[in-house]
């Protein structure tokens, strides 16, 4: 085991067991964590085995992250519980804020605790983007179209991670939910005023700063704010969010190799383009399904870039201990119950 920082890299691999490649390439300085997405897994047993493997190559150990949000993002789902898309306690919330409210933290504990048992650090969530059933990436991933409601149901969801030792990383920053095209193929464009985004999209992370440990950035432009997109843009990343709105966690870019972030970084070149966001004030990059690009990366940034380490290792997760199984067995009760309905 190598004792080594974490660097600002977070890359994926390729499987469901470790090459022997991509565990050299795990030690490079510039490597701070891993994401996983559903090919790296097939059952509790194995990806408890897989991130076992990646947590035993250095010390601190590597960051582990998935999205797990519920709905049509949840990367481990056999043996895992389905959770609902969270528009539903959106739904739950017009009829009772009460009864919502409480599912929420419900959820939230389960999805956490679920990922901690097996070894994940965090999921990134909450999505704190206004809902919006136009938007081919949205859709039913935010939890509400009013930001006031968002903030409620998204900050019971994060009380429920922190109950399960996980920290919450909300995304979109600022905003995706105004969009309806895909940021995965295309880069959206918001021809909205600073004054509109404040008032909307802005308001979730205005009164969940001090409750957030993460933050993703969201790949979008907006034309009459400023010309660069958040990821690659220090006006949005220092001005706003660390000093107008006071977020003092990590900063995670979404995935610059996201055919948004081609357009948005204004180059095709991988390097380019993470140390552009890394320089507009993100704190982790993330890298995923282009290893030759990751590997250029890490082999460019070398030991070059210093990461803010007390920021990276906040985002360890804690005890798993926390819940009890037949605690875990009465939040899936409580959580499928609101789903039936």
């Amino acid at each position: 085991m190598h004792n080594l920082p974490l660097g600002p890299l977070m890359v994926d691999v390729s499987g469901t067991q470790l090459s022997a490649d991509e565990t050299t390439f795990l030690s490079q300085p510039a490597i701070g964590g891993v994401i996983l997405f559903a090919r790296n897994f097939h059952c509790r047993a194995q990806i408890t085995h897989l991130i076992d493997e990646i947590k035993s190559i250095r010390s601190p150990s590597l960051l582990i992250a998935v999205d797990q949000e519920g709905g049509r993002v949840q990367r481990f789902k056999h043996e895992f519980f389905a959770l609902p898309a969270v528009y539903r306690f959106g739904q739950a919330y017009q009829q009772d804020p009460k009864s919502a409210r409480h599912l929420c933290h419900a959820a939230g504990c389960l999805m956490a605790t679920e990922l901690v048992q097996v070894g994940v650090d965090f999921s990134f969530a909450p999505v704190l983007d206004c809902a919006n059933l136009n938007s081919k990436v949205i859709g039913e991933r935010g939890f509400h179209e009013q930001p006031e409601i968002i903030a409620v149901l998204a900050g019971a969801f994060i009380d429920g991670m922190s109950d399960a030792g996980m920290a919450a990383t909300g995304k979109h920053f600022p905003g995706h939910g105004g969009v309806t095209a895909d940021s995965h193929f295309t880069l959206p464009v918001d021809g909205r005023s600073l004054d509109q985004i404040a008032e909307c999209d802005l308001v979730p992370y205005k009164k969940l700063a001090k409750t957030l440990r993460g933050v993703m950035t969201a790949h979008i432009q907006f034309p009459q704010i400023d010309i660069d997109p958040p990821t690659f843009s220090a006006f949005w990343l220092d001005k706003i969010l660390r000093q107008e709105i006071g977020f003092s966690g990590l900063i995670f870019s979404d995935d610059l190799s996201m055919k948004s972030a081609h357009v948005a970084g204004n180059t095709i070149d991988a390097v380019d383009r993470t140390k552009r966001a890394l320089q507009a004030g993100c704190d982790m990059a993330l890298i995923c399904n282009d290893p030759k690009s990751a590997a250029r990366v890490a082999d460019e940034l070398g030991k070059s870039w210093a990461a803010n380490q007390p920021r990276l290792l906040a985002m360890h997760a804690k005890s798993a201990n926390r819940i009890t199984e037949t605690e875990i067995a009465m939040l899936k009760d409580q959580v499928s119950l609101m789903a039936m309905n």
